[in-house]
């Protein structure tokens, strides 16, 4: 690794504009699309500054005044263009390497302080014209991770330039870093390089980067109902995870400290930022799905029991995010699953046939907490029957013809139907719930034939035991006898 890569070329400064003015208009776009024009951005404020302000000053002043997006991501952006399209300011004396007072005001917001830090940080140097020749977090893939040497090369850049890190790009580009140990020579090269954070950036390679939280810690429902200052609505009763501290949070800047902390949540907490299109907070650290999905949870439970207040259309990211789905990730699903706006429901479906299409779909986990959740009263059953003949229908499999897609659809979801069934069969004959779903009887039968399932439900064996040709029973019966093989 003895060479340096040969650095990017930004693209021309009328895309830029005008990329930068589609992607606010559509509320930040993509990460992908998002984090790319930052990095142009930055890159064209140290090759021609002049120029840039020029071609940025239209999309500033298009959204003139006090005039700002509904999205905060969005938002953010204009931040950024209104900084590149304003003049160079001298930045008064004591403002220089000051450390400045920092307040959490919500927990839940843990990961929107990197995000924030991190633009703020990059608006800090627009505005006193401090450059830099690139950005060092700019994702190296889709999914937000960034490549070690990726890392490694753009610092080297850094050195060669005689530019200082930014403590929040840095930060962030380091929470992107993840996976397992870097490859050695990756390691070595970060050690030698001259600028005084090679040694840490060194060792947080090589240990892999930050660790996964410890076991989940799953908060049972507090007391049910109670009034939302907000919305006027009632929020049910939900199970919460919470996250255990991690290590190494003096290494980074004041704003990344809450993400280091324990996460102990509040059962029926109203404080909703899904607005802010959560996408960009799941590639903020997109090897620890489990973290942020523990920190979103109460937004994605408010589209299931504030009737639609909020938007769980970041569960696509959070499946396609490469660490590991938990507790957490699972729960954050069955709550989007029950979400009350159809397209809401869509992004849960999506999800969950991405995870089982990776192989990351813990069926049993989801299937017991929709039972869960559904028993509590916080979803309806109706609502999660219907996302989950979705999901079986649309399939987990492509490219292998209709047939081979439904049997995947019908794989991936009978696990969840197979831990959902006894629970709640079981609350019907203690008299809790006063008959079986029915069509959800009839999708587990569909299911299991479709994807030649076999075995047993003992709830189903007594249902379908029962005297009598009820909807309900015919239902059980059929599915009992595709599980023993039998042909309907």
């Amino acid at each position: 690794m003895g060479h340096v890569a040969e650095a990017a070329v930004p693209a021309p400064l009328a895309v830029v504009a005008r990329t930068a003015a589609e992607l606010i208009d559509a509320d930040g776009g993509s990460v992908t699309a998002y984090e790319a024009l930052l990095d142009a951005v930055v890159r064209w404020a140290g090759r021609d500054r002049e120029a840039l302000a020029e071609e940025l000053s239209p999309v500033a002043e298009r959204w003139g005044g006090v005039h700002q997006p509904r999205v905060l991501a969005a938002a953010r952006l204009l931040a950024v263009v209104r900084c590149a399209a304003g003049p160079v300011e001298e930045r008064a004396e004591a403002d220089r390497g000051e450390a400045r007072p920092w307040l959490e005001t919500c927990r839940h917001a843990a990961v929107q302080y990197v995000v924030g830090a991190r633009i703020a940080e990059i608006c800090g140097r627009l505005r006193y014209g401090v450059t830099v020749p690139m950005l060092l977090a700019t994702p190296s893939r889709a999914d937000g991770t960034v490549d070690p040497f990726d890392l490694v090369m753009r610092l080297t850049e850094y050195e060669q330039a005689g530019a200082r890190p930014g403590p929040a790009d840095l930060g962030q580009a380091l929470l992107r870093c993840g996976g397992g140990p870097a490859d050695e020579d990756v390691v070595r090269a970060a050690a030698e390089l001259a600028l005084p954070e090679g040694p840490r950036i060194a060792a947080w390679l090589r240990r892999g980067g930050l660790p996964q939280p410890g076991a989940a810690v799953v908060r049972e429902p507090g007391e049910p109902e109670r009034p939302s200052r907000r919305y006027g609505a009632r929020v049910g009763r939900r199970v919460l995870v919470g996250t255990e501290p991690l290590d190494g949070r003096g290494d980074f800047p004041r704003p990344f400290w809450s993400l280091f902390r324990g996460f102990e949540p509040l059962i029926g907490c109203n404080h909703l930022l899904l607005g802010h299109r959560e996408r960009h907070a799941v590639a903020a650290l997109p090897w620890h799905p489990e973290i942020v999905a523990a920190l979103l949870l109460t937004e994605v439970a408010a589209t299931a029991d504030q009737d639609g207040a909020g938007s769980p259309e970041f569960l696509p990211a959070l499946a396609q995010s490469p660490g590991p789905a938990g507790p957490a990730v699972h729960l954050a699903l069955a709550y989007g699953l029950g979400a009350r706006p159809d397209t809401d429901r869509e992004a849960a479906v999506e999800a969950l046939l991405i995870l089982a299409a990776q192989g990351r779909l813990h069926g049993a986990l989801l299937g017991g907490e929709l039972a869960r959740l559904v028993l509590l009263g916080t979803l309806r059953l109706p609502v999660v029957t219907e996302s989950l003949g979705r999901a079986a229908g649309a399939g987990a499999g492509a490219g292998e013809g209709e047939g081979a897609r439904t049997a995947g659809g019908a794989g991936a979801v009978w696990p969840v139907l197979a831990a959902m069934l006894p629970g709640l069969l079981a609350a019907v004959q203690s008299g809790a719930v006063s008959r079986p779903h029915v069509p959800l009887l009839a999708l587990a039968a569909d299911c299991a034939q479709g994807c030649d399932a076999r075995g047993t439900v003992t709830e189903v064996d007594a249902l379908a035991a029962r005297p009598g040709s009820a909807q309900s029973v015919r239902e059980a019966r059929r599915l009992r006898d595709v599980l023993a093989g039998r042909r309907p």
